[in-house]
């Protein structure tokens, strides 16, 4: 990824309000097109509540509204006349707690592309479920028993088969927040590898509240603190040099 690449998103003065709180204080920030943005910071500071404004997912909360502006590649996504559903169709979403459909494994990677009118037929499906799986690292532990319940898999298996869900539909950026915070160390050290492969063909944001693993997965970070973006730079200068003296105490436990 080079500097010169153009920006997925470009941010200007975004606020969201809950009521009359002000939970984001204007911020600007130009997310990179493919690679790994990290989101950091402590609890409350507005890192999962600027995730949300990616696919508006803000709009479902009451009370809640975001001004200023957001362009992905160009367009305003808060466009009046935009679709929020094939926004969320191009920008997927995995969440803390891995929730699959309370369906089989191949009907939840199916689910979004029979609804978007994907493929034409079921050997079309059957190719497209099963390219999903591979490219989420699934596919040889489920290939045997896809038409067992997806709820049945382990948590680790459950959150590869939500990507899985989410770029079936063949989404450009992948939004996640908190995605390993349930799982154990050795399906974290999976998912994180499996965030390597995908950084290369999706635009992925991250949040998490740990920051060795963002340090590990991320190409950029910014650090958000009490509503504010106080920094986001590339991951290893924020790490070792950072430019602000919040951020230096934060990655030092010297703030939390």
């Amino acid at each position: 990824m080079t500097e010169t690449t153009k920006p997925k998103f470009t941010c200007r003065d975004v606020r969201v309000h809950y009521g009359d709180f002000e939970a984001l204080h204007g911020i600007d920030i130009d997310i990179p097109d493919h690679g790994v943005t990290a989101f950091i910071g402590p609890s409350g500071c507005g890192k999962s509540t600027f995730l949300r404004t990616f696919n508006r997912m803000n709009d479902t909360i009451d009370g809640c509204r975001v001004s200023g502006q957001i362009l992905m590649d160009g367009e305003d996504i808060y466009d009046k006349n935009l679709d929020p559903v094939l926004l969320r169709a191009q920008v997927g979403m995995v969440f803390q707690k891995p929730n699959p459909f309370p369906k089989s494994i191949y009907d939840n990677v199916a689910y979004g592309p029979r609804i978007h009118g994907l493929t034409s037929s079921k050997a079309e499906l059957d190719v497209l479920v099963e390219k999903s799986l591979r490219r989420a690292g699934l596919w040889d532990e489920v290939k045997d028993r896809l038409k067992l319940s997806g709820t049945g898999l382990s948590g680790g298996q459950q959150q590869r088969l939500v990507i899985a869900r989410a770029i079936a539909v063949n989404p450009e950026v992948i939004l996640m927040d908190e995605p390993a915070s349930a799982l154990d160390p050795i399906a974290t050290a999976k998912l994180e590898a499996l965030i390597e492969e995908l950084k290369e063909r999706y635009c992925i944001i991250i949040v998490t509240h740990s920051m060795a693993q963002a340090a590990r997965v991320s190409d950029k970070t910014a650090f958000f603190y009490m509503g504010d973006l106080i920094e986001f730079d590339n991951t290893d200068k924020i790490f070792t040099n950072p430019g602000n003296d919040r951020t230096q105490d934060y990655i030092t436990g010297r703030t939390g």
